[in-house]
């Protein structure tokens, strides 16, 4: 159909008449002027809105990092979830671990303690200060639920029986806690 349109059949004589070969022609002209006049514009290409470049940008960007934290999420939560969840009251594999945090306020007191409790078999896994540095009497508190270990610590430090408490906290992962007073001259570390 396009070929008749066109005209192209009319070099065959007697296809086609002249006048129907005029019309084809002219009509094939129309098709070009319209199509100029709807086709892709003249003059420079319109400039891009730089906001919806730099939005792109920042998408591009952003979506591998919530691809990445969404499966660290599903692999931490669902596939590989940590193994223990809560302290049963026991201590892993026979070692007490001990936080030790500085009550009397003078500076040093908790790493030499820590040192002096390190070379003795304990695993000290933190030093910081106690909320307050008016403690006039070391404390050994036991946070996991088993006094013995709370002894076997205040025996190694010389803090009397009467200053063992019981603190237990299953969100805290410290068997026992040392809190060193301002007696700490009686205590072993420092004599």
């Amino acid at each position: 159909m396009a070929l008749w349109r066109h005209g192209l059949f009319c070099q065959y004589p007697g296809f086609m008449t002249s006048s129907s070969a005029h019309e084809s022609r002219f009509s094939l002209l129309e098709e070009m002027n319209t199509f100029k006049k709807t086709g892709a514009p003249e003059g420079p290409a319109p400039r891009r809105d730089p906001a919806r470049i730099g939005l792109n940008i920042l998408i591009a960007i952003l979506l591998p990092v919530v691809l990445y934290l969404s499966y660290a999420f599903v692999q931490r939560t669902f596939i590989d979830p940590s193994v223990e969840t809560m302290r049963d009251g026991e201590t892993a594999g026979g070692i007490i671990q001990i936080d030790v945090l500085n009550g009397c306020g003078d500076p040093g007191m908790a790493s030499k303690c820590s040192g002096f409790l390190r070379e003795r078999g304990f695993d000290v896994v933190e030093m910081r200060n106690y909320r307050t540095f008016d403690v006039d009497e070391s404390l050994v508190i036991d946070r996991a639920g088993d006094r013995g270990n709370a002894i076997r610590v205040a025996r190694v430090l010389g803090v009397s029986d009467e200053n063992i408490i019981q603190q237990i906290n299953e969100d805290y992962y410290v068997d026992v806690s040392v809190v060193i007073g301002k007696d700490y001259g009686r205590l072993r570390p420092y004599k």
